[in-house]
């Protein structure tokens, strides 16, 4: 008769591994547990590299606040201003400006592609003066400090390959995000917190997927982790009912102990993330409440972005962005919803920049004031753009616009970035591109390029294969650089 553990030896093909890893496995746990930790400990001025012994170049960028607007915001109505378009509402869209290219189900049927112009007016801003629209008056009085790229493109039609693509590189879902590349090639400066955090506010369109923020094939703990603003900051991180901290520490030594049993018997990576996730959690009790409670902020701030402490908001997020980046938090993502106005456009969008321009804008002011924008690069954008011609009717206060891969607009500000300027040009209807066109790969090998990294050089092994961010394509691009 077998004991427990010979029927398992007998039935599992690690055997082998228990043999010989032992020594392996002890060696990767000192070098996740004291290692890593140390490095960040020894770090204050931000030089843990992670993965890279050492990064390619200066880097203008020490940690990353993307505000992804999920859905896409039209461009046409935001940031690309189109006067012929609004003479030729009504029109049918030219056969020569669309050429031939694809559009999605949910136009293609229909007799005529009729062209609108913008929702509301653009209005000069700034000393550079750069258009946008007169629905994003805060944005205005930033327009000096981020760079706008009119010209990006992508490849996907639809929602979720395109926000895959923008965030992995590819269309597949799969491959770790820009946050976990950065987590895993620059390391943590923070031993409190990770080196990856997830917000996210807004309602209704397009869901929010976790593999958004995913690690995808690099180790667990290069996932996103995301806060939440009500309940526990962080799901399970608050002792439950009747444990008191000391007990928790007990627990948590002998759940360890045989963490790291194991992984001396078996070798797998993804215990020593386990074990190095038991230890974050437990510095994080102490950590996250205080970070999260943004109460403490003056009055004037909160006013600043629009937040109220106690709800759930993008202004809320903005202001934790802010706090995350004192904190050294390598990588910030906000997601925000409901960008995908098929219909009701004018009034759908009004409401989307009351929401997002005020405390979008004071993110970068407060950054400026507080001696961190040029350390902390700020991006804001969408995964696609929106058609010059309506999907349905038009009506004076009525319309709505499909999806539109071939040119969008982002932002960016900060971190090495040379503010006051407009990269890229699309033609008379928002349409195409005619000059300097930034593909998506190009958009994240210059966020790498910001933060010290050859994306070129930033590789990982995977199925026989050195994967990186930008595939095998992808260009910085210099225009953006200080």
């Amino acid at each position: 008769m077998f004991s427990p553990q010979e029927l398992r030896q007998a039935l599992t093909r690690r055997t082998f591994l228990t043999r010989s890893t032992t020594c392996l496995g002890g060696a990767a746990l000192a070098s996740l547990l004291n290692g890593r930790l140390s490095a960040a400990e020894d770090a204050p001025d931000l030089k843990s590299y992670g993965a890279l012994p050492q990064l390619h170049f200066a880097p203008k960028a020490k940690r990353v606040i993307y505000l992804f607007q999920s859905g896409a915001p039209s461009h046409i109505d935001l940031f690309d201003p189109k006067p012929e378009l609004t003479k030729r509402t009504g029109q049918e869209l030219p056969s020569s400006v669309r050429g031939g290219q694809r559009i999605t189900g949910m136009t293609s049927g229909q007799s005529q592609l009729l062209m609108v112009g913008p929702s509301n007016k653009f209005v000069r801003c700034g000393a550079s003066g750069v258009e946008i629209s007169e629905l994003l008056p805060h944005t205005g009085k930033i327009v000096d400090d981020i760079a706008l790229i009119r010209a990006m493109y992508t490849e996907p039609i639809n929602h979720d390959p395109a926000v895959t693509f923008l965030l992995t590189g590819n269309q597949q879902p799969g491959r770790p995000t820009i946050g976990a590349w950065a987590a895993y090639g620059l390391g943590s400066v923070n031993k409190n917190l990770p080196e990856f955090v997830a917000l996210l506010s807004g309602g209704g369109g397009q869901p929010l997927l976790s593999r958004y923020w995913g690690n995808g094939f690099l180790p667990g703990r290069y996932q996103g982790v995301q806060f939440r603003s009500s309940g526990d900051p962080v799901l399970y991180v608050n002792n439950p009912p009747g444990i008191d901290a000391g007990t928790r520490r007990d627990l948590l030594e002998g759940i360890q102990d045989l963490n790291r049993l194991e992984l001396g018997a078996v070798g797998d990576p993804e215990i020593a993330t386990r074990i190095n996730a038991y230890e974050m959690a437990y510095r994080m009790q102490t950590s996250v409440p205080d970070l999260m409670d943004i109460s403490k902020e003056p009055e004037s701030v909160l006013q600043m972005y629009g937040a109220e402490p106690g709800k759930a908001s993008y202004a809320n997020n903005c202001l934790l962005a802010r706090r995350l980046a004192e904190r050294d938090v390598r990588y910030v993502q906000l997601y925000h919803r409901d960008w995908d106005h098929h219909g009701n456009l004018p009034n759908e969008i009004k409401r989307q920049c009351g929401l997002t321009d005020r405390a979008s804008a004071a993110l970068v002011t407060d950054l400026k004031q507080r001696g961190l924008l040029d350390s902390t690069l700020v991006i804001w954008g969408g995964e696609f753009g929106r058609t010059a011609y309506s999907q349905g009717k038009i009506s004076p206060d009525n319309f709505g616009r499909d999806h539109h891969p071939r040119c969008f607009s982002v932002w960016m500000a900060g971190g090495g970035v040379k503010g006051g300027q407009v990269i890229g040009k699309t033609d008379d209807f928002g349409y195409n591109i005619v000059e300097d066109g930034v593909h998506a790969h190009d958009f994240q090998a210059t966020i790498l390029r910001l933060m010290g990294v050859d994306h070129t050089k930033l590789t990982y092994r995977y199925q026989g294969r050195d994967f990186r961010l930008t595939d095998v394509t992808g260009k910085v691009v210099e225009k953006l650089l200080a």
